[in-house]
């Protein structure tokens, strides 16, 4: 015999019938409860009310990266894959320069996602604009550093701001943050292409097609990130360059600010 807490089990996978204390044989079965469509994302892995800042925050991190790598030797400081594989092959090349410059620019883009982080978990716990002012103070230190180091007013940025530049950008990836961990990666275009594809392949299969328009949104903003950009190293370099940037990245705390979203994830 079973206590009647038996009688109050909730769903099962599949009919089952138990003798309680009191009662007869009690069948439960499956509840089908109806999704609460309102609390429903409007895409999937989007934060609810946050499109704009996802949309704001990927042409930023676009923006950054191309203006970075046109105005550099070639330095990747959103393509941390990129780095990784420089990083190990430098040294089969025999290009030791090239394999240490990969492992500052990941140990700087680490490091400000973990500065992020720990500013994140002890001043701005409650606060949805702390990524990108971290990003906005780093950009700006890479601006004074470089223009310290070349007065010449040359059109190439040096090796030391674009650390300071890949630090920015791996702050600016703490934007949405759920459970801890970093839910809407601003600047990782291939896991983008990957998810985008997936949805893709759920819509095909029976499913909507907000279950990849969010993930296309996001990579198509980075995309026109990467050309604005790349527009913009044609007119301003060096320094001024760098001040560009920090100011897009300063106009996004403000868009931020107005646009955080609040529902199942923290904005930054």
């Amino acid at each position: 015999m079973r206590d009647n807490a038996a009688c109050r089990w909730a769903s099962v996978s599949i009919p089952c019938r138990v003798k309680c204390r009191g009662c007869e044989f009690v069948t439960l079965t499956t509840e089908n409860k109806p999704r609460d469509v309102a609390h429903r994302p409007p895409f999937r892995g989007m934060p609810v009310g946050a499109m704009p800042m996802v949309a704001f925050l990927s042409i930023l991190a676009g923006f950054i990266g191309a203006a970075a790598y046109t105005h550099s030797a070639g330095y990747f400081v959103t393509f941390m894959t990129g780095n990784t594989e420089r990083a190990v092959l430098g040294w089969f090349d025999n290009d030791q320069v090239l394999a240490t410059g990969a492992i500052t620019l990941l140990f700087s883009f680490g490091l400000g996602v973990f500065v992020a982080s720990m500013l994140r978990r002890r001043l701005w716990r409650r606060g949805h604009y702390g990524a990108s002012v971290v990003t906005t103070v780093a950009l700006a230190v890479a601006a004074v550093v470089d223009y310290a180091l070349d007065r010449t007013g040359g059109q190439d940025v040096g090796f030391i701001p674009i650390a300071f530049v890949a630090f920015a950008v791996g702050a600016l990836n703490t934007a949405f943050v759920k459970n801890g961990e970093t839910s809407v990666p601003l600047s990782y275009a291939t896991g983008t292409v990957v998810k985008l594809s997936q949805g893709i392949e759920s819509h095909v299969s029976g499913g909507s097609a907000r279950d990849w328009l969010g993930y296309g949104m996001q990579y198509a903003a980075f995309a026109v990130g990467a050309l604005l950009g790349g527009l913009m190293s044609m007119v301003v370099g060096g320094e001024m360059m760098l001040i560009v940037a920090t100011g897009v990245s300063a106009s996004a705390i403000l868009i931020t600010y107005m646009t955080g979203a609040r529902v199942g994830h923290t904005a930054a």
